[in-house]
């Protein structure tokens, strides 16, 4: 039968000989314990501060991009693409606006060939006076003096004088003009010679030259009529020299100024008749 010892009092081990397990310091289960919440709670700080960091992190992203981009960023990717989208569109309400302006150009076009057709007709006015150098000198014309009702415009010696005319055939020739539409401005008139020369002013002296084709010779060569008092009558002024007119002095035609006398009225009025050839 074994012995028993009864276990000494606690507070007293070494009396009888027994000492307590030393091999495990008092405590130790407690401190694991202890350590292995104080492990978990720091990891879950840690994990719970990273979450947060990392979700606080998101919405900054999220919320910087409206704000950031569009307010800070000039001409941003945000605050440009929504006035674009309007813009565009408008654009393309801008586009629709024409559009249909285009195609009621397009529809009245069809009723436009109306005044199309209107178009043709001053082309049949414009052969009128085309027409006049055509016909022979038969149908020309001769320009008469009113104070000198004897005598006519004549080409002499390349000058343009106040002649009497015989029943000379070459005289009468001499004396017979083509009157066209101004070479300078068509409301006006040129003369034109038989054989195609033109009656231009040079130096003020009337002459019968040949076009060179220049914008002087033209001007020179355009006379514009005005209407006087007498019915019937009228005087010639220059294009190029407004207020100097046609009149013969010394029974030569010659371009002088505006004169407000007898005199000058008389020189300066003809008669434009039939041609005498």
């Amino acid at each position: 039968m074994s012995e028993q010892k009864s276990r000494p009092p606690q507070d007293r081990p070494w009396e009888s000989g027994w000492a307590p397990d030393t091999t495990r310091a008092p405590g130790t289960r407690r401190l694991w314990l202890a350590g292995t919440l104080a492990l978990a709670t720091i990891t879950a700080c840690v994990t719970a501060i990273a979450v947060m960091d990392r979700e606080s992190g998101e919405q900054d992203n999220r919320a910087a991009e409206p704000t950031t981009l569009s307010s800070s960023a000039p001409g941003g990717l945000i605050s440009f693409a929504t006035p674009s989208k309007g813009g565009a569109e408008k654009a393309g309400a801008d586009r629709a606006e024409p559009s249909p302006t285009l195609s009621t150009s397009a529809s009245s076009a069809s009723p436009s060939p109306k005044p199309g057709k209107k178009v043709p007709k001053p082309p049949q006015t414009s052969p009128t006076p085309s027409k006049q150098p055509k016909p022979p000198s038969t149908h020309g014309i001769s320009i008469r003096s009113v104070n000198f009702s004897d005598r006519y415009w004549r080409v002499r010696d390349g000058y343009v004088r106040l002649d009497q005319i015989g029943s000379d055939p070459e005289q009468r020739e001499d004396a017979t003009f083509q009157r066209v539409a101004g070479l300078s401005d068509s409301s006006c008139y040129s003369f034109t010679t038989a054989d195609g020369r033109y009656l231009r002013h040079r130096s003020f002296v009337l002459v019968a030259n040949t076009d060179d084709g220049s914008s002087l010779f033209r001007q020179d060569a355009t006379f514009c009529p005005r209407v006087w008092s007498r019915s019937g009558t009228l005087t010639l002024e220059s294009v190029n020299y407004p207020g100097r007119y046609l009149r013969h002095r010394n029974f030569q035609l010659r371009l002088d100024p505006f004169d407000n006398g007898h005199q000058f009225y008389a020189d300066a009025s003809f008669q434009i008749v039939s041609g005498l050839d």
